[in-house]
């Protein structure tokens, strides 16, 4: 129980980055605040980010790595942020955050596409629900929502390439991912922002930013990651898929902004979409080869996969470079370090 509140409050935090963001933006330019709010999620996962696991430096990683951070910091860290910010400064946060679950879509077809990772029948339903909820809400608030959505849309997409490279990142942790995306983004975009225009924002609203990328990005996705450890990647991101909710309810609360009928058939359509994606389950019988090479990620023994053996007793998560054999089984799977294969 207390994982799932874990995973209910990192959907929280991370819910009310929208209405949140949407009040700062009368401080700051979209450069300032997209930079400011990753400088943020850096400080709020640091303590995770180097508790514990490997410790490899971005610099020292093998090429192939080094370039799906780079790819990840880019779309993940730099655009999408400035993309939202931008849509959100054209639209109200309450539609904002119900475009948010675009980023699911974007990142399913990617995966789709770029590694043949298939959706059943109800992810593509699903998945089809949430686009409708995002074009009727983009109609319903006419020519602005229009703009915004596209806005929101893309930085969806860019989110979706975010998720895909981060997936195949070999060496470092999610947390240490998130630092370094937050670190190196966030100096991108204020930089950029302060040469731009002159910065706007007084002492109060700069603590303010960056206290809410600490806790709505960066301690959000901490959270997540260890409600996810304990109760599973799929059932926390079951929970973490009520951060939509979320932002409506606090931009309500916070904004005083009205909510619409074409907001509620949206949130109703996103609802019935996310529980179809979520029913979905992909299984088929695969093959791991066993010439896969070396790599170092945490892992427990006891996920089908890590059956190696240690010279003193391990259990419970833990990281070490380790290699697999060759090993055919079935069993419901995502897209991961160890399931990135074609199908027929």
């Amino acid at each position: 129980m207390l994982y799932v509140l874990l995973a209910l409050l990192s959907a929280a935090l991370f819910g009310a980055a929208t209405p949140l963001s949407k009040a700062l933006l009368s401080s700051f330019d979209a450069f300032q605040l997209a930079g400011l709010l990753y400088l943020g999620a850096a400080i709020g996962a640091s303590g995770l980010a180097f508790h514990k696991g490997p410790y490899t430096l971005p610099w020292r990683m093998d090429r192939r790595n080094r370039i799906r951070l780079i790819g990840a910091v880019f779309f993940g860290g730099v655009l999408a942020p400035l993309l939202l910010l931008l849509g959100l400064e054209a639209s109200s946060a309450a539609s904002v955050s119900l475009w948010l679950p675009l980023e699911l879509v974007a990142t399913a077809i990617l995966g789709t596409v770029l590694f043949r990772d298939p959706l059943g029948r109800f992810g593509w339903i699903g998945m089809a629900g949430v686009l409708a909820a995002g074009i009727l809400l983009s109609i319903g608030e006419q020519a602005a929502g229009i703009s915004a959505g596209l806005l929101v849309m893309g930085a969806c997409a860019c989110w979706g390439f975010d998720n895909n490279f981060t997936a195949l990142i070999d060496g470092i942790t999610p947390a240490q991912s998130t630092f370094w995306k937050g670190l190196v983004a966030g100096s991108v975009n204020l930089t950029i922002g302060l040469i731009t225009r002159d910065f706007s924002g007084t002492a109060a609203t700069t603590v303010a930013a960056i206290g809410v990328g600490m806790i709505c990005y960066g301690a959000s996705i901490v959270l997540y990651i260890t409600a996810a450890q304990n109760i599973g990647a799929t059932r926390g991101q079951m929970f973490f898929a009520a951060s939509p909710f979320f932002g409506v309810v606090l931009s309500v609360a916070f904004l005083s902004e009205a909510i619409t009928i074409i907001q509620l058939a949206a949130s109703a359509i996103l609802a019935g979409s996310l529980f179809l994606v979520f029913r979905d389950k992909h299984e088929h019988e695969h093959t791991h080869e066993d010439q896969e090479q070396e790599h170092e990620h945490v892992h427990r023994h006891d996920d089908g996969h890590h059956g190696h053996e240690h010279l003193e007793a391990v259990s419970g998560r833990h990281t070490h470079k380790h290699s697999h054999k060759q090993m055919t089984h079935r069993h419901p799977h995502w897209p991961d370090l160890h399931h990135r294969h074609g199908h027929l």
